[in-house]
């Protein structure tokens, strides 16, 4: 309940006049005592509902879908569910970005932002229809609506897809649809409870996309181009924060971009309202946003460095110099900010075990650093390192690499936390690699991954019971290099991005070379997301 995005749809939805919308969550307890759920707000149960709604952003909640599912006492799969049963339908990045692994479970999909689908889609929805009705009338008329029971997919030999067919009359390929302006609405919170993550806090969405281009970033090429919301539809969103909180945080994948992100930290010091970010880039810190985060009392800034050399910064295009997070830890320290959390990466393509290495270096420079600004501001806080498993994404120029094995990451960990565990007023918190590799197989998988998610949930959550048992290999998803010319499960949406950019991209990273920022003006035909050239 802490996601934006469930928050907005949720809003988006009560705000229609002919439209009711109320939440359901898994019973912590489901394994031991599974209960039929029912509505927070009403009491009913799922089966009760037209539409049953899943936002998802993570790909190893994939599970727990079908948890939900049996719950309400609802089929898993689509094409065993009568016109009796709700319609079951997905939206959220994890849908748009890869909607196959859990396909079969779905009777459509949202592809896309919410401002731009949801008017249309209930405007076309009708209640009294029977399901076949709907769901063709649906797909034909509603952009961005993805009807999975209406699309043929076969495979090569080798496991590979061949083809992805439409029928039933249905677009051929599926459009990405974006809302476009952001000045024309607001993104932010608008459930207020203290059983979230952020109950004492009203987060503020500023934009949408990324214009840096580092290659691992999905939302980066999917939200391509990036927007930004207009300063004055973001002080009325401070002064509607107000209402609730002081404490106002700033969400975006690079909130420190905004082009007037110093205007409103100020007018926020103004309001006496205290400003957190989702995190910093290490090279946008201004003086004028270095005075807002210590006015506004920030205990803990987060940078995220990735890597440990610059040649891998430049693989990842990350767009910064190794010297520049250095000046960033003291510029924050000397600012009287006394904690840092770092975070980082292992199993990138084209890492040694000396990038590794590398990585215990540069923490320990930066902890020299922020030891010798700490002790001129007489106060020594804690530096937080957060280690991850890199996991391919689609839609990125990282989606042709083959992933790190378990036992790879394992070392690459083991390395890194070994030669950091005796340092003082530093931790490191790493991910557990069976996890990632999971991540892996239902980020990149086809529909027949949905065999696997449903093996698991009748092996009562035993993945490695699952996968062992399994005649299909998940190394086939997980472990292998793509070819250039292979055909993604995923390549079936249109996501605004030329495949061909996105492989130029791949191949520079290889070459350690890096690339321009997104320059965000049209005319631009460099990637695709703006135009076509013709």
């Amino acid at each position: 309940m802490s996601n934006l995005g469930f928050q907005t749809v949720y809003a988006q939805l009560n705000q229609m006049d002919h439209v009711v919308c109320e939440r359901v969550f898994l019973n912590e307890n489901y394994f031991k005592a599974a209960k039929r759920n029912r509505s927070i707000e009403s009491g009913r149960l799922l089966k009760d509902f037209d539409i049953i709604a899943f936002s998802l952003s993570f790909e190893n909640d994939y599970p727990n879908i079908l948890n939900i599912l049996q719950a309400g006492k609802i089929p898993w799969l689509s094409d065993h569910r009568s016109d009796s049963h709700p319609l079951v339908a997905a939206g959220g990045v994890a849908c748009f970005s890869n909607p196959e692994p859990i396909a079969s479970f779905f009777d459509l999909f949202f592809i896309g932002e919410s401002e731009a689908i949801l008017d249309k889609f209930f405007q076309i929805f009708d209640p009294a229809a029977g399901r076949r009705e709907n769901l063709i009338k649906i797909a034909r008329e509603v952009p961005g609506t993805y009807v999975p029971s209406f699309y043929n997919v076969s495979y090569h030999d080798d496991g590979t897809p061949a083809a992805f067919e439409a029928g039933e009359n249905v677009p051929e390929r599926i459009m990405k649809i974006c809302a476009g302006d952001l000045s024309a609405f607001s993104t932010t919170s608008t459930l207020f409870t203290e059983d979230t993550a952020f109950g004492d806090t009203y987060l503020v969405e500023v934009s949408r996309g990324c214009a840096r281009g580092c290659r691992f970033c999905s939302a980066g090429y999917l939200y391509r181009p990036p927007r930004y919301r207009p300063l004055p539809r973001l002080v009325e969103n401070l002064e509607n924060g107000a209402i609730h909180s002081t404490q106002i945080g700033l969400l975006g994948a690079a909130v420190s971009d905004h082009p007037e992100i110093e205007k409103l930290c100020a007018m926020a010091q103004e309001k006496d309202l205290q400003i957190s970010f989702s995190s910093l880039r290490v090279d946008a810190l201004s003086d004028q946003l270095i005075r807002a985060l210590k006015k506004n009392n920030v205990k803990t800034a987060t940078i995220a460095p990735e890597v440990g050399t610059q040649r891998m910064l430049n693989v990842i295009n990350k767009g910064i110099a190794l010297e520049q997070i250095l000046v960033a830890v003291k510029t924050l320290v000397d600012n009287g900010i006394p904690n840092l959390k770092l975070y980082f990466m292992v199993g990138l393509p084209g890492e040694t075990f000396e990038d590794v290495k590398a990585i215990v270096n540069l923490c320990k420079k930066i902890r020299h650093t922020f030891l010798i600004s700490s002790r001129a501001q007489k106060r020594i806080g804690e530096i937080t390192v957060s280690l991850n498993s890199f996991v391919p994404k689609p839609v990125t120029p990282f989606q042709w690499a083959a992933m790190d094995n378990i036992p790879t990451l394992k070392k690459k960990i083991k390395c890194v936390k070994d030669g950091l565990k005796r340092v003082p007023n530093l931790k490191v918190h790493a991910d557990i690699p069976r996890y990632a590799y999971l991540q892996g197989l239902l980020s990149r998988g086809d529909r027949k991954v949905s065999k696997l998610i449903m093996q698991s949930v009748e092996n009562g959550g035993n993945w490695p019971k699952t996968l062992k048992d399994s005649p299909l290999n998940p190394d086939f998803y997980v472990l292998r290099k793509r070819s250039e010319n292979e055909t993604f499960p995923w390549d079936f949406i249109d996501h605004g991005i030329d495949k061909s950019f996105l492989l130029r991209e791949y191949y520079r990273a290889m070459a350690a070379k890096t690339s321009p920022p997104c320059p965000n003006q049209k005319p631009c035909f460099v990637c695709g997301a703006c135009g076509k050239k013709k």
